[in-house]
């Protein structure tokens, strides 16, 4: 092909593709022969013709791949267009020390078929120069050595130019160190402010210190699963960031299920030498898979944790540890026949005063040991010291101020042919709920320990009672965190008593419980009730008529308002909205007094001025009238209902919202603002403060409506389309280029277009 420079157009000529005469491109040279080339432009997809005698430079130095600025026209006599004043680009010089960086967005190993096809999957990288963060991209064959790198992997690795489109990427890229991973283990040790863990992935301990754990160390104790995190400091390796795990997410072992059989031939030292450091010691042969193997096994690994001796025929199972593959036999149990390949000799014989260690003990049925004696014959005797219970008041607001009060032996005197003889008791040894009391006749066998000789009377059985002791019926009123109130049997006042005065265990009683009590005057002539103890309910009963009447509260009781004299409470009758049958001539107005034991919920807290409905009972001691069964009639709107509470529109004292948990709502519910409700009213006596149980949906509120959208937004949403022109709109002007080792950025000043985001 012969090329004339002289048919060059010098006129400002302009190509369809809006390439202008005078405007330098870039390329990279495609094609090189004698006398004529081709280059690949850089800014554009065309590939322009150009003549050696329009490159301006030694033609022996141009080589292909080369960069190249050049200015476009055209052949005069083909009208292509051609390159034509050339010169060769010097290549921007990039750093040749590896850089090292951060792998940002690791390259994905599932696509599921999302790229295009001929796409090559990219991560990206990033490293600091001069105070500033750059990005580059990367593709798998720009790592070196077939691995999978991970975010957050730190890396080192060259920067390359595409001479085709000018983007700087890496390449070579180096794994230097993987990213932290989080460990599991198991804690094995713990000390004052630190401890170990034994790691899952290696046989190895390492340290902790409790300010790295996350959560509460109080729980924390050996044998949890954790996970942490490995940081090196002062040279060694800590474990930091450490967190429980649910139990049994840490498996160090593999455990057989096939069992095998085998002999031991080498037992546990029974004292470990000091340069003993073998966790297991022990050895047993087996033939397992047709081959002789011999298996190790410590302490922890004997079944029954009986004593072996060499010889022992026994069956194990296989542990593989899944952290070095080491095997070892574990779940060790003495085959019974193992007397026949020992030839040991069994013994039975009475422990002598010398000291005696016991080994290869065999269980014998139960109840066929027995330390104790007791006598056939049964005694009758006289109770001359009471004896009293361990008390734990587990009710305390404060774990400081539960206190224990031990048990107390009691004495019982008696004659036995013709001597007259004293015996110790316990509350335990007593038949029956009922404490004898001083002076109290009983019946009881002696029992008798075998290794000390004392003896303790058992089976206690009480005679006769004592004449000058009177014991009272009641009913338990309230409870505090260390006494509590007795309502008599008339429900007319209350009586004190303290908690360690209970016969019984306290996490038993509860309000409205039958108790049985006796009087007493302390410091001040006060009266207060003393041992008592909880009987069966309904050991009083009362005369209940059928008439149900309506009625207002117009005095609580004193453990509702602490401030009045009287222990009562008082409902004034009604007859509004009642049936003919449950008025009668001369009731209206009438007050009928009432006590814990006449309102339906015990733990209800009725306040003054609440209507309620009641029934009259006749008291069988005075023959008085009162109120029973009374049940208040609240309803109410609920004012919020947030998580796992909520706040009802009831006024009770000074506060003017009832609090609520939602596990209080029957059948499940989900209430909402404005639904009606009733519920009842409960106290908390440590807190002093009111709250509603049993809470029933009476009717729905009503249903919120949807606000509409406003008319100018409406309006706004409707004039928007996808095809407007004059909407803003991104045009991409250049591809980012890569750091040029300066601080900061080298902006280059354009004017900004109308409508176009630089």
């Amino acid at each position: 092909m012969s090329f004339d420079p002289g048919m060059l157009h010098n006129g400002h000529t302009a190509f369809a593709n809006g390439t202008a005469v005078g405007i330098r491109e870039t390329g990279v040279v495609e094609k090189l022969l004698t006398s004529y080339g081709f280059i690949q432009c850089s800014e554009r997809q065309a590939r322009l013709f150009f003549h050696c005698s329009q490159y301006n430079g030694n033609l022996q130095e141009l080589k292909i791949g080369d960069d190249v600025e050049f200015e476009v026209s055209s052949d005069r006599r083909t009208g292509k267009p051609i390159a034509v004043k050339l010169l060769k680009i010097k290549p921007e010089v990039l750093p040749e020390e590896r850089i090292s960086g951060q792998v940002v967005s690791a390259i994905p190993t599932h696509l599921d078929g999302k790229s295009a096809p001929g796409q090559v999957p990219t991560g990206s990288v990033c490293y600091e120069r001069n105070g500033e963060v750059f990005y580059l991209t990367y593709t798998p064959d720009d790592i070196e050595g077939n691995m999978h790198l991970d975010t957050g992997d730190k890396v080192s690795f060259y920067m390359e130019t595409n001479k085709h489109t000018g983007a700087v990427s890496a390449h070579n890229i180096v794994l230097v160190k993987k990213k932290q991973m989080r460990c599991q283990g198991v804690v094995c040790a713990t000390k004052e402010a630190f401890g170990f863990i034994e790691r899952a992935d290696v046989v190895k301990e390492i340290f902790f210190h409790y300010s790295e754990f996350k959560g509460d160390l109080e729980a924390l104790q050996a044998g949890d699963d954790v996970e942490f995190t490995i940081k090196e400091r002062n040279g060694k390796e800590v474990a930091t960031d450490v967190r429980l795990l649910a139990q049994g997410t840490v498996i160090f072992e593999d455990i057989s299920i096939e069992q095998f059989e085998g002999t031991v031939i080498k037992v546990i030292p029974k004292v470990p030498t000091k340069n003993q450091n073998d966790p297991l010691p022990g050895r047993i042969c087996a033939r397992i898979s047709y081959t002789d193997k011999e298996l190790l096994f410590g302490e922890k690994d004997t079944k029954s944790k009986v004593t072996l001796l060499e010889g022992d025929h026994v069956q194990f199972n296989i542990s593989t540890d899944r952290r070095d593959k080491l095997e070892r036999a574990t779940n060790i149990d003495i085959l019974p026949d193992t007397f026949h390949f020992t030839k040991e000799s069994r013994e039975m014989d009475m422990l002598s005063a010398q000291r005696n260690h016991a080994v290869r003990i065999k269980k014998l049925p139960k109840g066929t040991v027995s330390f104790h004696t007791q006598s056939e014959q049964r005694f009758v005797g006289v109770v001359e010291k009471e004896a009293t219970a361990a008390i734990t008041n587990n009710k305390s607001a404060s774990p400081s101020k539960a206190k224990e009060k031990e048990a107390e032996e009691g004495v019982i005197s008696y004659e036995d042919c013709g001597v007259k003889l004293t015996v110790s008791y316990h509350v335990k040894d007593l038949e029956g709920a009922a404490q004898p009391q001083a002076g109290d006749k009983v019946e009881f066998s002696i029992n008798e320990v075998k290794r000390t000789g004392q003896q303790s009377a058992v089976t206690i059985k009480i005679l006769n009672r004592t004449v000058n002791t009177k014991r009272l019926l009641g009913y338990i009123a309230t409870l505090k965190d260390n006494f509590g109130f007795i309502e008599t049997a008339n429900h007319d006042q209350e009586i004190f008593f303290h908690y360690s005065e209970l016969c019984g265990d306290m996490e038993n009683l509860e309000l409205g419980d039958t108790v049985e009590y006796t009087l007493s005057k302390g410091k001040g002539n006060k009266v207060s009730a003393e041992k008592v103890m909880k009987m069966a309910a309904g050991s009083v009963g009362q005369d209940v008529g059928e008439a149900v009447m309506l009625g207002k509260v117009v005095r609580p009781l004193r453990s509702v308002d602490p401030s009045q004299t009287e222990y009562q409470g008082l409902i004034e009758h009604s007859e509004e909205g009642e049936s003919p049958l449950a008025v009668e001539e001369g009731m209206k107005g009438q007050n009928y007094s009432f006590g814990i034991m006449g309102m339906t919920n015990k733990a209800d807290c009725l306040q003054k001025g609440e209507l309620v409905k009641f029934q009259l009972c006749t008291v069988a001691q005075t023959g008085q009238k009162m109120a029973c069964n009374v049940v208040p009639q609240r309803k109410a709107l609920v004012e919020c209902v947030k998580d796992q509470f909520g706040f009802i529109t009831y006024e009770v004292g000074e506060s003017k919202k009832l609090f609520f948990h939602v596990k209080e709502v029957q059948d499940g519910l989900e209430l909402q603002t404005g639904d009606e409700v009733e519920f009842s009213v409960i106290l908390n006596q440590r807190t002093g403060k009111c709250s509603a149980c049993n809470v029933r949906r009476v009717s729905e509120g009503p249903k919120p409506v949807a606000t509409p959208r406003p008319d100018r937004l409406v309006n706004r949403l409707k004039s928007i389309t996808l095809d407007d022109s004059s909407a803003p709109r991104l045009v991409i002007l250049r591809q980012p280029r890569g750091p040029d080792n300066s601080k900061g950025f080298n902006v280059e000043r354009k004017t900004r277009q109308p409508g176009v985001i630089d």
